[in-house]
């Protein structure tokens, strides 16, 4: 007879979900309008308060102009009962390198974050020059989950 450790779920602290967001480049973006939702993976920075990324243009955009809220998720899983996972919800805010002084510094400042992790990020050496579309979510909430086997 095999004996079953049942698994633990639980509550990541703040500081272990911003960590996993961290550590992490690769998340789900959920946006609805309407009676759709749809869900897209993306790559991203986590800075602070937010998560920068880039995209093509398309529907998706002209969906977020609209409705801009959204939600955003990570996981890491190790095993079926080894995993954390964080979700994010936030207002996605496009960023254009026009406009009015503080426009363009959080353009600015989006960039320089993005090319933190790839340092062609939209130059003329970039491996994906179709997304050009810089955008930021500010983080309005957070939540982290986890699985672990029980001792």
């Amino acid at each position: 007879m095999t004996q079953t450790t049942r698994p633990e779920f639980i509550d990541l602290s703040k500081a272990e979900a911003v960590a996993l967001l961290q550590r992490g480049h690769v998340g789900r973006l959920a946006f609805t309008f309407h009676d759709k939702v749809d869900i897209e993976p993306i790559s991203y920075v986590c800075v602070d308060d937010s998560i920068y990324g880039r995209t093509s243009p398309g529907t998706k955009l002209t969906t977020l102009k609209h409705h801009p809220w959204v939600a955003f998720q990570v996981d890491e899983v190790r095993s079926r009962f080894d995993w954390n996972s964080v979700v994010v919800r936030g207002t996605l805010y496009l960023l254009e390198p026009t406009g009015n002084e503080p426009d363009r510094e959080a353009y600015e400042r989006a960039v320089e974050v993005l090319r933190s992790v790839d340092a062609d990020a939209l130059t003329a050496g970039d491996a994906t020059p179709h997304r050009r579309l810089v955008f930021r979510i500010f983080i309005d909430e957070i939540v982290g989950k986890g699985a672990r086997r029980a001792g």
